[in-house]
């Protein structure tokens, strides 16, 4: 194929990719949003194979390894559940990382493959490309390694520091910096080896501060990333898809995180830069007093809800643990053909990475008219008989508008404690995954329903 056809071909990819961008920002038209966004990627991937200009050895491995690479995706995607979508969507992010590392490595070593000049003379703008590419990659795939531990509960969800942290990042940031100036000027192996493995270092080292509180915020940072260094590479490769692709996912991965920052009341500068002034949320953590709690049972709950007029459903992580959405659809129409008006209401962050609660709620086929952001519902909790709150913690938590210590303070939570009554279902009184104990668990409104989200929701519907 010929170069200026493949440009077509290639430019008619990155159109599609925009317009399933497009389509992605709404529930109603996101399926559109994926089958536009597949074919742009079908194409990109036939073009590449046409480019190859025969069917010799390069060929085979290039079609062995995409079938090798399909074939395990497309087994984990059937078998991932919805509870560990957030890990599978981190570890995504390190494998684009790691990409765009090998894409880098190989056009340093043999530089005349990819029309690049010669090994100790690689074009000045090639090199600055694949040096960042490489970089950015290599703090994406170890960023995102932590990312997936801190989420998977392999190591601890509090956020890890030490004296001097940040000055240590920032060295090290300055200093791969520094390299990449130097390996222009040399273009030593060395250097450019060294360059990779402060990267690697300095990707661990930005996570681990950051706390499971503002983990959504880390998973939409890291696509960012992930997006960069394919720009990066694709700028390298002179590939029209891949810098269009890579430069639709930083972007729109760096207004999602600073929307979510903004949601939380976080400096968006200071999480990209690993945790800035991140509090740890042990010492955060109040002594908990024994505290009375109101107890209640599937009984008590429809009675409630059956003799209310409204109705605010509140999800968060502990319903998406017990794929509760099924059976939380259920309870709602059972409340709906009581004449009971019924509301879903949606925090920013709820759940594990951005859009998790509207995927669940999505898969349960629940109508898109009657879920609503945190703006557009917060101020209707004043007037709602009835506040279902099943597994969401953080972002309901009244101390983040009352407690300056609370590393949650400032960040915009839903008014649930302003409700007439608040059922709040839970496993037990543990906090949530910012460390620090719920006020709203305490109020004289609220009747704490102890059991799995799904199980406890079932059992209100047969009351019902």
């Amino acid at each position: 194929m010929s170069a200026n056809l493949s440009a077509l071909f290639y430019l008619i990819s990155g159109i599609l990719f925009i317009l399933a961008l497009r389509g992605l920002s709404s529930p109603e038209t996101s399926r559109q949003g994926n089958y536009l966004g597949i074919a742009g990627m079908a194409i990109s991937i036939i073009v590449t194979f046409l480019t190859v200009g025969n069917f010799g050895s390069g060929f085979v491995y290039v079609l062995l390894f995409l079938i090798i690479g399909g074939t395990i995706g497309a087994f984990i995607a059937f078998r991932i559940p919805m509870t560990a979508m957030p890990e599978l969507v981190a570890g995504f992010h390190s494998l684009v990382g790691l990409a765009a590392v090998f894409v880098a490595v190989s056009a340093f070593l043999k530089p005349d493959a990819f029309n690049l000049g010669f090994a100790g003379n690689i074009k000045l703008a090639s090199l600055i490309e694949m040096s960042l590419g490489a970089s950015i990659g290599a703090i994406t795939f170890s960023g995102s390694i932590i990312a997936f531990f801190k989420l998977r509960g392999i190591m601890s969800g509090s956020p890890i520091t030490f004296k001097g942290q940040h000055f240590i990042n920032l060295a090290m940031g300055l200093s791969v910096i520094f390299l990449i100036f130097y390996l222009c000027q040399t273009q030593s192996t060395n250097t450019f080896w060294s360059i990779i493995l402060l990267s690697f270092i300095l990707g661990v080292l930005i996570i681990i501060p950051i706390g499971g509180a503002d983990m959504p915020v880390v998973i939409s940072m890291l696509n960012s990333y992930s997006g960069w260094a394919a720009a990066g590479i694709g700028f390298t490769l002179e590939n029209t898809a891949l810098i269009i692709t890579g430069a639709l996912v930083g972007s729109s991965g760096a207004i999602l995180s600073y929307i979510m920052c903004k949601g939380m009341n976080r400096s968006f500068f200071n999480v990209i830069l690993g945790g800035w002034g991140a509090t740890d949320n042990g010492s955060a953590s109040q002594s908990k007093e024994q505290k009375p709690v109101k107890n209640g049972n599937a009984d008590d709950a429809a009675f409630l809800m059956k003799n209310a007029s409204s109705v605010i459903i509140v999800p968060g992580y502990g319903m998406a643990v017990a794929q509760a959405q099924h059976a939380l659809r259920e309870m709602v129409d059972a409340l709906k053909k009581n004449g009971v008006k019924v509301s879903y209401a949606i925090h920013p962050v709820a759940g594990r990475m951005p859009g998790h609660m509207n995927v669940l709620l999505a898969e349960a086929n629940v109508p898109y008219d009657e879920v609503f952001e945190l703006e557009e519902i917060n101020n209707d909790f004043a007037n709602c008989d009835v506040a279902y709150v099943i597994g969401a913690n953080d972002v309901t938590n009244p101390i983040a508008k009352s407690d300056p210590q609370s590393p949650i303070y400032g960040m915009p939570v839903l008014d649930v404690e302003k409700s007439k009554s608040v059922l709040f279902v839970k496993r037990s009184l543990s906090p949530g995954y910012a460390g620090i104990d719920n006020d709203l668990f305490y109020r004289d409104n609220t009747l704490m329903l102890f059991a799995d989200a799904k199980k406890m929701t079932e059992e209100i519907v047969k009351s019902l």
